[in-house]
């Protein structure tokens, strides 16, 4: 029994062998590194064993933990075996991520080590969404995020303590602050050089150790862990301590520091401590190192007799392979007038009474409803924790949405309008539209991004946006935007049962039309475009408002013989080019109308699709009707000016008609 802690010995040698394994197989990757196994970056964690080790311990396999790109020593002391991790950095189809992530993107669901992360701060926000998982399907655990100082100076930790402060999220908040952050030393990139006091600033306990102290590390953990599966909320925990290697193999350290103080600080290895202070234990523990090397060469010897993932499996897991099969409608539903706001709320409220895993989240969307009342009445039945009202920090909620996801529940961020969600750019893009894909499918990303956007009512330049075009480019998420009641029902109940993440776009001049809208549940599935008017001489594309915008207009030239068929596609991402197709060859011209600005747009991906396998069809030049290339301005006269109405859609018809 160790007298220090009051540890058995079994415990001594455990968390000597984790720290062992970790030091001897960093230590080797260092020694791949030179040999060039490894492709790519290799951050290793020598000197920091301790923390990894001593929060581990108390942790269980289904705890979810997040961590950033130096997370060997993380997916270590998680359980993650030697030959995972080195094959992972060889790039082996055996690796963790089967190849797909190396040195910073380390992925092992069924042990609970939720992936690591090249940006800084988004495991706070992702073990935020672990902790909220943890209160919704009441499972009891705790979740852990791993971050250097230098996140501290970042805007996740700030958005990250505050959600997990109000909400009592079980959290772990475990600052490794080796006092360098690449080459910034946090002496000088912070006005307060204590992190561990920053806690109370949140209302949470926040302490300050010795993180090459294992077993007070060990010690403090167990508190914290504690205190979290109790329900008595977040921890913060700064362990200063300091990496003995290079930020990364193959890079100088010794322009921002000098050898001295690495000398010094090789003088406090949390290892050599942990011996010196259990001496009568040496023989046991040398043993431990015997087989800790013996571990460490099976390990590489693995990686190397490896294969290569197939050059095939390039593009496998972008999206969910599960396909989930859309219910329609039936042929005598009853169905009444609804507005296009009734119509997503009733598949809202029918989604979350079917599947208890399902939450909201947004700024008002508790009791009052929502600023376009999308969760009016959802509060008083479902509760404060299935709807949940936010502070207004887009990039911490959507980032809390990620972590949620990957560890078992359905969240719904209702953000209000797009320009908000914007802040979070980084948060769906490098995040949620990657995650399934980094984790080789093994995790899923069912997240609803729904709220407002496109022009009207002098909003302005903030409150305008629809950017589908942007967000369509990117490979993992599904972009939605319904022109109609019926659809907006159809398209959303099925975005709630996807295990994609889907960003679904209402615009906020169709939120109060109406529309026959079907009693039941119903879905629409995505990548199918409905014939919204049938029509022979031309065919025109139109998205969202723009839909309606192009029915008025061929109603009007329906009295001058001209036949207009409507394609509206529905969803960008997928999009169904093969209806688009078959009208252009009926009709033999095409008119791409959308709202947002030109150049890089949805238009010109159409116009390009059909220019590439519908040229033979053309019997004219394709045309595109858009957007000013401006920002939204204010005035009316100038906010007509910069969106395509339905005289402008009238007359662009008629020239592609006079071609």
């Amino acid at each position: 029994m160790n007298q220090l802690c009051n540890l058995s010995d079994e415990m001594i040698l455990a968390l000597y062998r984790t720290m062992q394994t970790i030091r001897h197989t960093e230590e080797e990757l260092a020694r791949c590194h030179q040999r060039v196994l490894i492709h790519g970056a290799c951050h290793t964690y020598v000197g920091q064993e301790a923390i990894a080790t001593g929060v581990c311990a108390h942790l269980y396999q289904h705890d979810p933990i997040f961590s950033t790109h130096r997370g060997h020593g993380h997916a270590l002391a998680k359980g993650m075996p030697p030959r995972e991790l080195i094959a992972e950095l060889f790039g082996r189809e055996t690796g963790c991520s089967r190849g797909r992530g190396g040195s910073m993107h380390l992925f092992s669901p069924v042990i609970g080590m939720m992936g690591t992360s090249g940006i800084v701060g988004p495991c706070l926000l992702q073990a935020c969404g672990g902790g909220y998982s943890s209160k919704i399907l009441k499972n009891g655990t705790v979740a852990a995020a791993f971050f250097g100082d230098g996140a501290v100076n970042n805007g996740a930790f700030h958005e990250g303590l505050n959600m997990a402060s109000i909400w009592k999220l079980p959290v772990l908040f475990i600052c490794e602050n080796n006092q360098y952050a690449t080459e910034v030393p946090f002496s000088y990139s912070s006005g307060n050089p204590s992190i561990g006091s920053r806690g109370a600033a949140y209302g949470i306990p926040g302490i300050t150790i010795d993180g090459n102290d294992v077993l007070e590390i060990y010690r403090v953990a167990a508190e914290a862990v504690a205190r979290a599966r109790s329900g008595g909320g977040p921890t913060l925990i700064e362990c200063k301590t300091y990496r003995t290697r290079a930020h990364a193999e193959g890079m100088s350290d010794f322009t921002y520091r000098t050898k001295e103080e690495v000398a010094a600080w090789k003088e406090r290895c949390p290892i050599a401590r942990l011996r010196t202070e259990n001496g009568a234990m040496i023989d046991q523990l040398d043993t431990v190192d015997q087989e800790v090397v013996g571990l460490v060469k099976e390990a590489r010897d693995f990686a190397e007799r490896s294969e290569v993932p197939p050059a095939r499996t390039a593009t496998t897991y972008v999206y969910s392979a599960g396909v989930v099969d859309a219910q329609l409608p039936k042929s005598d539903s009853e169905s009444r007038e609804i507005s296009f706001v009734a119509a997503t709320l009733e598949a809202l409220d029918q989604a979350m009474a079917a599947d208890p895993k399902i939450f909201v989240m947004g700024e008002g969307i508790g009791v009052r409803g929502g600023n376009f009342t999308t969760t009016l009445g959802l509060y008083a039945k479902y509760g404060a924790d299935r709807l949940c009202d936010t502070p207004i920090c887009e990039r911490g909620f959507v980032g809390l949405a990620c972590g949620a996801a990957m560890t078992g529940t359905r969240p719904i961020i209702d953000f209000m309008f797009i320009d908000f969600i914007n802040d979070s750019f980084g948060e769906i893009v490098n995040q949620i539209a990657k995650m399934q894909y980094m984790s080789s499918g093994r995790l899923k990303m069912p997240v609803v991004l729904r709220g407002c956007g496109g022009v009207g009512h002098s909003a302005a330049t903030h409150h305008s946006g629809m950017y589908h075009s942007i967000y369509s480019h990117i490979p993992g998420l599904r972009v939605v935007l319904p022109s109609n009641p019926y659809d907006a029902k159809g398209l959303f109940a099925h975005a709630l049962r996807s295990d994609d993440p889907v960003l679904f776009l209402e615009h906020r001049e169709l939120m109060q039309s109406k529309g026959s809208v079907p009693m039941e549940h119903y879905e629409i599935p995505f990548g199918k475009a409905r014939v919204a008017r049938a029509g022979t001489d031309v065919t025109v594309v139109a998205l969202s408002l723009m839909v309606q915008h192009a029915l008025k207009a061929a109603e009007q030239l329906a009295g001058e013989h001209i036949s207009v068929e409507i394609i509206d596609p529905r969803t960008v991402s997928p999009l169904d080019v093969d209806s688009i197709l078959q009208s252009v060859a009926k009709t033999g011209r095409l008119l791409v109308v959308d709202e947002a600005f030109g150049p890089c747009g949805f238009a010109s991906e159409i116009a390009a699709h059909v220019a590439d396998a519908g040229f033979n069809d053309l019997d004219a030049p394709i045309k595109r009707l858009h957007g000013a290339f401006a920002p939204t301005p204010y005035a009316p006269t100038l906010e007509r000016a910069v969106v395509p109405d339905v005289a402008q859609v009238v007359q662009a018809i008629r020239d592609l008609m006079g071609e």
